[in-house]
């Protein structure tokens, strides 16, 4: 399994880019604090390449900008290619799957800018809150199960020590 699951802030603005066929794509970069102090009592960074690609970029590249916290869920990826010297080069990035807002654009001390995906469309303001940008936000529903439900038995008792 390989899976990925940051909260960092931005190092720098976003911005997105276009491939030759069109496809929007997004490099940036998270610093993510390490869970404790060093010798100091200072707080210790890593510092996460990352890519998004397609609606994931558009929206990281329209609403979230330096110093902006967020939270991505993705998978590590390992590439290598010739540089112009003809030496081998690495990258290790994770390709996001998911971004959300982790504040809001208050507690960040700056408003939210959108700016255009590189095509001049700039996409509608996502609602309040936290916002998935892979994939649409499904309505609220109940947790409770229905009474019809067969599968707590027929008198509907779930043995909580509350009731719904």
């Amino acid at each position: 399994m390989n899976k990925v699951i940051l909260v960092g802030r931005l190092t720098k603005d976003p911005e997105v880019k276009n491939t030759a066929s069109q496809v929007p794509f997004c490099n940036f970069t998270i610093a993510v604090d390490r869970r404790f102090k060093d010798a100091n009592g200072q707080r210790q960074a890593d510092f996460i390449s990352c890519v998004a690609w397609r609606t994931t970029a558009s929206f990281i590249g329209s609403y979230l900008h330096k110093g902006s916290k967020i939270g991505i869920v993705g998978s590590i990826q390992s590439t290598s290619y010739d540089d112009n010297n003809g030496q081998k080069r690495y990258v290790t990035e994770v390709v996001v799957d998911e971004a959300e807002f982790v504040e809001s654009s208050a507690a960040s001390g700056q408003g939210q800018r959108p700016q255009g995906n590189g095509n001049g469309a700039v996409p509608p303001p996502p609602p309040q809150g936290s916002v998935a940008a892979s994939a649409p936000v499904a309505p609220k529903t109940s947790i409770a199960p229905s009474m019809d439900d067969d599968a707590f038995g027929d008198d509907g008792d779930l043995g909580l020590p509350f009731e719904f």
